[in-house]
């Protein structure tokens, strides 16, 4: 395969899965576990000589200063700790003169023990954990594969990360089980976690039986979009009042960083996709985490070049697809530059003029930048002026009405009731 684009961005990211899909918990919600049934027969498991290819080949691909590996699955921890210290030595092997090279691990969090705190400790590992929140609403959809909670079995690796000083955040999937308590989640994060990185992931989830991005028809674990408004805002009110500068909840920041004028810095909201693609267990890459499926596999690396399948016209034109395919509805928008349409996955409606394509979710955006637009111009310009954003929440203080719109009335509805198909 010759490579004939022009297209050659400076850096991109894998997010490499060195077991696939193969996990210890069963999550209801888990959109990966069936990914299983494209590898026949597969061991899923990463040789050594791919992960050293893997490693020279993805360093020598980037033209930043900082190079992030980031290890996915399923459940990356279930390959085993010699694994990782094998792939730390390739990256010493090959990393050239001047380049950082850092490490992060996503993880259901319930195989973490002393030792691996440490290993992470020592090695600089960030550390993504996956909880939806207290007891109740976590063990609901998080169950292992005897249908067993989990949720103890995460704080445990939780407060041994904590023990060990390694650096983590937390990854919630917002579904309709927690939908309606974003206040009360976030609160126990921030509470009862300490935790100081959140991301929230809506669940828009395909009703097939090929877990591919097929069909129009969602599962009823799907959030609607109401729902998703309605829970952003809830946790902004917290947030803005009190902990702006201490806790960062990943959504206000990539928000905040488009009103700034920069880069949101999240795949979804950029104006095109295809800097972030997945190196499965085999040496499979394709084009995005989210389209792990046959029609976009790139090629095999241990075939094909990852730079080839990278700065490939054909990865190109997949993301270049996102802002090219938008519709009359989404370009006339006036939160376009904040969402950029956002995930091309989520296109699965028509917009109001009946065109297809239009993104499910985008009523909650709506909602959510109209909501937080003057709170958002307000730290914009406390950053023009050298000062913290955080000095918004004494102007709250001082004049909330000023600062904050009046919640919509949509947005005042105790719960929503949950979709039927």
């Amino acid at each position: 395969m010759t490579n004939h684009c022009a297209w050659q961005p400076s850096s991109f990211t894998i997010m490499a899965k060195p077991r696939g899909p193969i996990c210890n918990l069963n999550c209801l919600h888990c959109y990966y576990l069936s990914k299983e049934q494209l590898f026949p027969g597969s061991d899923f498991r990463m040789t050594d000589e791919l992960l050293e290819n893997y490693t020279r080949q993805y360093l020598d691909s980037q033209s930043v200063p900082e190079v992030n590996f980031v290890w996915q699955g399923g459940e990356p921890i279930l390959m085993g700790m010699d694994f990782y210290r094998k792939a730390l030595q390739f990256q010493r092997n090959y990393t050239r003169p001047g380049m950082r090279v850092m490490n992060s691990l996503q993880t259901n969090g319930t195989l973490i023990t002393e030792e691996w705190a440490q290993f992470f400790h020592d090695n600089n590992f960030l550390i993504g954990i996956s909880i939806d929140g207290p007891a109740e609403i976590h063990n609901h959809y998080r169950v292992d594969k005897q249908g067993k909670p989990s949720y103890e079995r995460v704080i445990r690796g939780l407060r041994y990360l904590q023990q060990y000083e390694v650096d983590y955040n937390l990854l919630t999937c917002v579904s309709v089980n927690n939908a309606d308590r974003g206040k009360e989640v976030y609160q126990f994060f921030r509470d009862e976690l300490s935790a100081k990185f959140i991301q929230f992931i809506p669940i828009v989830e395909r009703e097939n039986e090929t877990g591919f991005q097929e069909g129009g028809h969602l599962t009823r674990r799907s959030i609607t979009p109401q729902q998703y408004a309605n829970f952003l805002i809830n946790i902004f009110n917290e947030w803005i009042r009190y902990d702006v500068g201490q806790v960062f909840v990943q959504i206000f920041d990539t928000t905040l960083a488009s009103w700034v004028g920069e880069h949101p810095g999240l795949c979804v909201f950029e104006p095109t996709c295809g800097l972030g693609l997945v190196l499965e267990h085999n040496g499979d890459v394709f084009s995005c985490d989210h389209y792990v499926e046959p029609s976009h596999k790139l090629g095999n690396l241990n075939e094909t070049p990852l730079k080839d399948m990278v700065f490939s016209e054909r990865q190109y034109n997949f993301g270049m697809l996102k802002q090219t395919s938008l519709t009359k509805y989404c370009q006339d928008c006036r939160w376009l530059f904040a969402c950029n349409g956002g995930c091309p996955k989520n296109r699965i409606r028509k917009s109001p003029d009946g065109e297809p394509g239009q993104n499910y979710l985008c009523k909650a955006y709506q909602e959510f930048f109209s909501y937080v637009d003057k709170p958002m111009k307000i730290m914009a310009q406390l950053i023009q002026e050298k000062k913290a954003p955080a000095e918004v929440m004494a102007m709250l203080r001082e004049k909330e009405s000023e600062v904050l719109s009046p919640l919509p009335e949509t947005s005042k509805a105790p719960r929503t009731k949950r979709r039927r198909h």
